[in-house]
């Protein structure tokens, strides 16, 4: 019996090792295209049930923002005379129970000045009335029709207490803004617009800022090369509207000493901030013959807008590069929010968009 136990047990063990080699794999090969085509049918029934709102804020692999880019795509630029801007006589006025939030920033200013610290600098500024975009009957380019009210810097600051409790218990956010409509906001909301500019050297070196702490928005924020907001005194000669190239010209005289001999500059985008309802017209500049030195020696002479960055990087204006840069650990929750999208848009521009996107995707797989 022990002999047959034996024979038993050796074709037993020979039986199991050919099952294994014959049918093992096949049926694992075949287990795992069951498997799969489950997860498919699962995700394809998950896609179909789900929706999903038409816009959406620029997001770049773990990066997050609030910015929604509302017109433009980076690969070509807007013309100049495609943007036409209006400016209406009847300035922004708050409602009643805003209207004291105002009052208390004037206060303080002049309590600042009384004790002979640097009080609120209440400049005049723009508000945006209306943002509308059509297309050209004949070869669908954008034009841009941008309509602005008279508004000043306390009221933009009394309006961004957008989470502040009214006496009925909402907020303006809650009260006066609707999630899913996020272009629609009243103009006493949106008492800001501003230009950003990515400003790439003639050695390839992207310029990137860091803002100062002694900024009431945003301090120590990272930001674009640029960013100028627009003044009723400065940017409107007489009653004509602001010319926005120009307004981004005024912006790198006085935050980088750049004269417009020295750069080429193209207009890339209308982007909203949606959570503080900041719009901004993005820019890309290319400066023609200074580079990362001359740049740092030409700011050495002097800067109108000094006190406005406390550091300035400069990075590799290459897809991999900056992407990376973007999504570095000390970087990536101390964005100002309208900057990231306006340095992918500028990669966008001078490498088009499949390079860029193989290059975020290559980088968030080995982050």
């Amino acid at each position: 019996m022990g002999g047959i136990d034996v024979a038993n047990g050796v074709v037993g063990a020979v039986l199991g090792m050919l099952f294994a080699v014959l049918f093992q794999q096949p049926l694992q090969n075949t287990w795992y295209r069951l498997q799969s085509r489950s997860t498919r049918a699962v995700r394809g029934l998950r896609q179909r049930e789900e929706s999903s709102p038409a816009w959406r804020t620029f997001s770049l692999g773990p990066l997050h923002t609030s910015a929604l880019i509302v017109e433009g795509d980076g690969e070509s630029a807007i013309p100049a005379e495609s943007v036409y801007v209006q400016v209406l006589d009847q300035p922004i006025e708050l409602p009643s129970d805003m209207a004291g939030w105002r009052a208390e920033i004037e206060a303080e200013s002049t309590r600042l000045r009384t004790e002979g610290r640097t009080p609120l600098w209440n400049g005049p500024r723009y508000a945006v009335e209306s943002f509308d975009v059509s297309r050209t009957a004949l070869d669908e380019q954008p034009e841009v029709h941008l309509r602005l009210r008279p508004t000043d810097y306390y009221t933009f600051l009394a309006a961004q207490q957008l989470d502040r409790r009214l006496a009925d218990g909402t907020s303006p956010r809650s009260r006066y803004l609707d999630p899913d409509d996020p272009l629609a906001a009243p103009a006493f909301l949106q008492c800001s617009f501003a230009i950003n500019v990515a400003v790439v050297t003639a050695d390839d070196m992207l310029v990137i800022s860091q803002r100062s702490d002694r900024v009431r928005m945003a301090p120590g924020d990272w930001n674009s090369s640029v960013n100028e907001g627009m003044s009723r005194h400065i940017d409107s000669s007489g009653r004509s509207a602001p010319d926005l190239y120009a307004v981004a010209r005024r912006g790198m005289r006085e935050e980088l000493s750049i004269e417009p001999l020295d750069y080429s500059i193209e207009l890339l985008a209308f982007v909203l901030d949606i959570e503080k309802r900041h719009w901004s017209a993005h820019f890309y500049a290319r400066l023609n013959d200074l580079n990362r030195e001359d740049l740092q020696e030409r700011m050495s002479r002097g800067v109108s807008d000094r006190w406005e960055h406390q550091t300035i990087d400069y990075v590799p204006f290459r897809p991999t590069t900056v992407v990376k840069y973007m999504l570095r650990p000390d970087r990536i929750h101390r964005w100002a929010p309208l900057a990231p999208a306006l340095f992918h848009l500028s990669l966008v521009h001078v490498f088009s968009r499949a390079p860029v996107e193989r290059a975020r995707a290559q980088v968030i797989r080995n982050m």
